[in-house]
C-alpha cells in the first residue's frame, strides 16, 4: 500500500542516507586513526600532567537524527529515525506505507505538528531508503517488522506515558499488529487510511472501484498484469491515469507534491511486490489473507481511525475500526483519497492534532 509508478530511478537519493563504506576509504581512515593514537601516546607524561583539566565536549548534535541498531535473524542492521520538536507527553512515531516506501511523504506534518507543540519521529523501516537495505527475502515478514518497531521504541525511550503510534496504509497494518503485541507500551494509536482486513480491501477494489473504471483501460491493465509486465511504462501510465489520480492522491499527476514523488521514487520493490503485489489496485502478495477484524475489540488504548471518501479502501471499513476498538474515534476526510494528508489536508491535520491533544488531556 502507498505506492505509485516509479517516475524516477528506484535508487534512493543519497542525500542524508547512509551509504556503504568504500574499503579503501576505510583503510585510509583506519591509518589516520592509528596515527592520531600514536601521536597522543608519544606526548610526554609531564607535558600531559601540566595541562589543566578540559571540560567534557558537549554531545554532537545531529538535527534529531538517530541511527537505531536492529537485531534480526540475519544479523544486525541500522534503521534511520529523526525527531522533530519536543513534547514531554506527546511523542508520535510515524510508520510509512509501502511496504518499502519512506518517511518522506510525511514531510507535510512539519507544516502543522510543530506549531501545535507536538513531537513526532520519522522512521524508515528496514529496507527503506535511509535505512540499511539487506537483500534477504526472509526478512520481509510481518512479525519481524513488529519486532523491529519494538526495538525502535526501546532505543528512542518511548513508553506508555508519551508513546503515540501512527501507521498509514501498510504502516496501519504494522501499527495494528504492534498494538496487539505490545498494548502496554502505547498511550494512543492512529490507523490512517487502512482497513483491518485485506480481503475486504480486495472486495472493494474488485466490486466497486474496478467496475467504475474505463473498461478498455482496465482490460489493458489486467492483461499486462497477467503477462507479468509490471515494469512496463504503459502499465504504470494506465494505473496513474485511471486509478491513482482518483484514489491515491486526487490531483493531476504533474501536481503531486514533491515529498510524495520523492518518497515513492525511492520505493523498494523487492519489499513492495512480495508483500503487496504489483500495484495499489488490490493486494495479492503475502498480505493477501491478513485480517484482524475479530481482534479489534482487544485494542483498548485510545484509537483514531482516519478514512477518506475516495480512498482505495472502503470508508465504511475504516470507520468500522473506530467502532470495534474499545476507545475509538473516526475522522472522515470527505475530499481525500489514500493520501488524505495532502488532498484533504486541513481536515486530516486538524483531526489528528485534536485527537492527540484530547488523549493527552484525558478527553479520549
Amino acid at each position: 500500500m502507498s505506492s505509485l509508478p516509479q517516475s524516477a530511478s528506484s535508487a534512493p537519493d543519497t542525500a542524508g542516507a547512509p551509504q556503504p563504506t568504500d574499503p579503501t576509504r576505510r583503510l585510509c581512515l583506519g591509518a589516520l586513526a592509528a596515527s592520531a593514537a600514536t601521536a597522543a601516546l608519544a606526548v610526554a607524561p609531564s607535558a600531559q600532567a601540566a595541562k589543566p583539566a578540559t571540560p567534557a565536549a558537549p554531545a554532537i548534535q545531529t538535527g534529531g537524527v538517530q541511527m537505531v541498531p536492529i537485531q534480526t535473524p540475519k544479523g544486525r542492521f541500522r534503521v534511520w529515525t529523526k525527531r522533530v520538536g519536543h513534547h514531554p507527553r506527546i511523542r508520535l512515531l510515524l510508520l510509512h506505507g509501502g511496504p518499502g516506501a519512506t518517511h518522506e511523504y510525511f514531510e507535510a506534518f512539519e507544516s502543522f505538528l510543530p506549531q501545535a507543540g507536538i513531537e513526532f519521529i520519522y522512521y524508515d523501516q528496514l529496507g527503506s531508503a535511509y535505512s540499511d537495505q539487506p537483500d534477504d527475502p526472509s526478512l520481509v515478514e510481518l512479525p519481524r517488522y513488529v519486532d523491529e518497531v519494538e526495538q525502535v521504541r526501546q532505543a528512542l525511550g518511548l513508553g506508555p506515558k508519551d508513546f503515540y503510534l501512527l501507521g498509514h496504509s501498510w504502516g496501519g497494518i504494522l501499527a495494528l499488529e504492534y498494538a496487539l503485541a505490545h498494548p502496554q507500551q502505547l498511550k494512543g494509536l492512529v490507523i490512517s487510511n487502512m482497513v483491518a482486513s485485506i480481503p475486504e480491501y480486495n472486495r472493494y477494489a474488485h466490486e466497486v472501484l474496478m467496475p467504475a473504471m474505463d473498461p478498455a483501460a482496465l482490460k489493458q491493465i489486467l492483461a499486462l498484469e497477467q503477462a507479468g509486465r509490471f515494469e512496463d511504462p504503459q502499465y504504470e501510465a494506465l494505473l496513474m491515469q485511471h486509478y491513482y489520480v482518483q484514489h491515491v492522491l486526487r490531483l493531476p499527476a504533474d501536481q503531486w507534491p514533491e515529498p510524495v514523488l520523492r518518497s515513492f521514487s525511492h520505493l523498494n520493490r523487492k519489499i513492495y511486490v512480495p508483500m503487496q503485489g504489483p500495484s495499489e489496485m488490490g493486494a495479492s502478495g503475502k498480505l493477501e489473507h491478513w485480517d484482524r477484524m475479530a481482534d479489534l475489540p482487544k485494542i483498548q488504548m485510545p484509537t483514531l481511525a482516519i478514512g477518506a471518501q475516495h480512498d482505495t479502501m472502503e470508508p465504511a471499513q475504516m470507520r468500522l475500526i473506530a467502532q470495534r476498538v474499545r476507545r475509538g474515534r473516526y475522522l472522515h476526510c470527505p475530499q481525500g483519497a489514500h493520501m488524505a494528508m495532502y488532498d484533504d489536508q486541513a481536515t486530516y491535520m486538524a483531526g489528528l492534532i485534536r485527537f492527540l491533544k484530547d488523549v493527552d488531556a484525558g478527553r479520549a
